[in-house]
């Protein structure tokens, strides 16, 4: 099995939504969590994440990318809670670079606890 079908594998099993774009804010990659939770669904790639979130939140991600370029590695960036206010979610931006620590893009990470909202 090649590294590329195995890193598929890999993140497709990951059962929350992962988005991997890349420093222009494109979507590359996502998971069928992601495919499955966000409108658009498998039409987002290839797409601007600027087409698909608010001004504010491309205010947000732009000024988030820049702490990325500068070296940090995470930057949380929503927390919100679900109906039952028990449930929360924090969604996370974390930086994808190489091996020389140029950074290629971002991915969104989400936390949820004690359960998943959606």
């Amino acid at each position: 099995m090649g590294m590329e079908k195995l890193l598929e594998a890999f993140v497709c099993g990951i059962p929350d939504p992962v988005v991997i774009t890349d420093t222009d804010h494109m979507v590359l990659y996502m998971n069928q969590a992601a495919i499955d939770l966000f409108e658009g669904g498998e039409a987002l790639l290839g797409k601007s994440l600027f087409d698909c979130h608010k001004e504010e939140s491309g205010r947000i991600m732009e000024e988030v990318l820049e702490r990325l370029k500068a070296g940090e590695v995470e930057v949380q960036i929503t927390e919100r809670q679900g109906e039952d206010p028990e449930n929360r979610q924090r969604t996370f931006m974390r930086a994808i670079r190489d091996r020389d620590g140029n950074l290629l893009g971002y991915y969104e990470r989400y936390m949820y606890w004690p359960k998943r909202i959606d």
